[in-house]
């Protein structure tokens, strides 16, 4: 049987590629081949086959994804237990349910500029981006499926963290990721970040280590306490589908992590974020990582929708600006990820710097009156807090 449904795949993808008076005369021809002989033909009827084909086409199809996948798609399906393939598989469909969702909140029908690529070193990624929309002034969504040898720098990095890599030794890598940062126009509507990804590192003893790491994080403008409470609470009912130790532990340490430390501040009010995520095992970490992600559309979608048209005057406006400009700060000095694109060896800058917002600001020594609006967004950046 394992046979004749090898027979059936090569069918269906297409090896028998022949007019339909001569394809019974063929197809008898193989299996007399394959020693399977004329009994294998009788049970295997070309309206089985037929039927096989129609079933992989749907199987294949990659219209509901933004772009065709960097793997190949046949390859993709016939390895269902990679990993490497599944994760390829859920960021496209998490970047094109994203994508869509925020296209559907563009009043005049802005969508996303598509932007398949390539990588010499190997692999690729999708980006996706909008300019000047009418509700968001830039947003990109990005996919990456990479592979390569990881930097000196990026070994003593991960080395930092514990892992167990060979300084100097030549280290073959896998990445792959979803990320995204929405800047919206409206300074009511908060900015958010999200990445997801998965590692894996072979060492020279032909060991391989694999991590998932990512988060959400949100970047208001205007503090909305109801807004925090909705955002961390989605993202806290997401982790604790699989532990309720995630959640306190991934909020602190991302409320640790997206800190300014030169200005003694948060970027936002946070989220989740974690990194190194090798346990329980492989199948729970990924699964963990795959709800996560699959909150972050219930947990933001609502504040652009409430906040969209809601007016807002000049001095909200340079108020966004200067609080872009402390986003670009963050992601340019410390941001991790943005760190590890920039070194490592046939970098595609465009997509690395995709999260820069078109627009920011930068005055000498600004500082908000504690008693305005600003200024309680400011209290909570110096002082996070539990919103659930």
């Amino acid at each position: 049987m394992n046979v004749i449904r090898h027979t059936m795949s090569l069918v269906s993808l297409g090896v028998f590629q022949l007019g339909r008076r001569t394809r019974s005369q063929h197809f008898r021809g193989f299996l007399l081949g394959t020693g399977l002989g004329l009994s294998a033909f009788s049970s295997v009827t070309y309206a089985q086959a037929e039927a096989e084909n129609a079933k992989v086409k749907r199987k294949l199809d990659t219209s509901r994804f933004m772009a065709e996948p960097i793997t190949d798609a046949a390859v993709l399906l016939g390895d269902k237990a990679n990993m490497r393939h599944r994760m390829e598989l859920m960021i496209m469909e998490i970047q094109a349910e994203f994508c869509r969702a925020l296209e559907s909140e563009e009043m005049c029908g802005k969508k996303f500029q598509v932007d398949r690529w390539q990588r010499e070193e190997g692999g690729g990624g999708i980006t996706c981006v909008i300019q000047d929309g009418d509700v968001f002034e830039k947003a990109g969504v990005n996919i990456s499926v990479v592979t390569g040898w990881l930097p000196p720098a990026a070994v003593q990095q991960m080395r930092s963290r514990g892992k167990n890599l060979t300084e100097g030794a030549k280290l073959p890598f896998f990445a792959s990721g979803v990320s995204a940062v929405i800047h919206p126009r409206n300074p009511h509507i908060p900015t958010i970040h999200f990445n997801y990804r998965y590692f894996e590192v072979e060492t020279p003893d032909g060991k391989k280590q694999w991590w998932f790491g990512g988060g959400t994080d949100l970047t208001p403008y205007y503090l909305d306490k109801q807004d925090a409470r909705h955002f961390h609470q989605t993202l806290k009912s997401a982790c604790d589908e699989h532990d309720t130790s995630y959640y306190p532990k991934f909020k602190k340490w991302c409320d640790d992590y997206f800190r300014i430390k030169h200005r003694s501040e948060s970027r936002g009010i946070g989220g989740i974020f974690f990194d190194d995520i090798d346990s329980p095992n492989q199948e729970a970490a990924f699964n963990f990582v795959t709800g996560c992600a699959k909150a972050v559309i219930p947990s933001y979608m609502p504040l652009v929708q409430k906040h969209k048209n809601r007016e807002y005057g000049n001095n909200e406006r340079q108020w966004q600006l200067l609080r872009r400009g402390r986003y670009v700060e963050f992601n340019l000095i410390y941001d991790r990820g943005t760190k590890f694109g920039l070194y490592t060896p046939g970098a595609r800058y465009e997509s690395i710097l995709m999260s820069l917002p078109l627009h920011a600001r930068w005055e000498y020594m600004h500082e908000p009156k504690s008693t305005s609006k600003e200024g309680e967004l400011m209290k909570v950046l110096k002082n996070p807090k539990d919103w659930v």
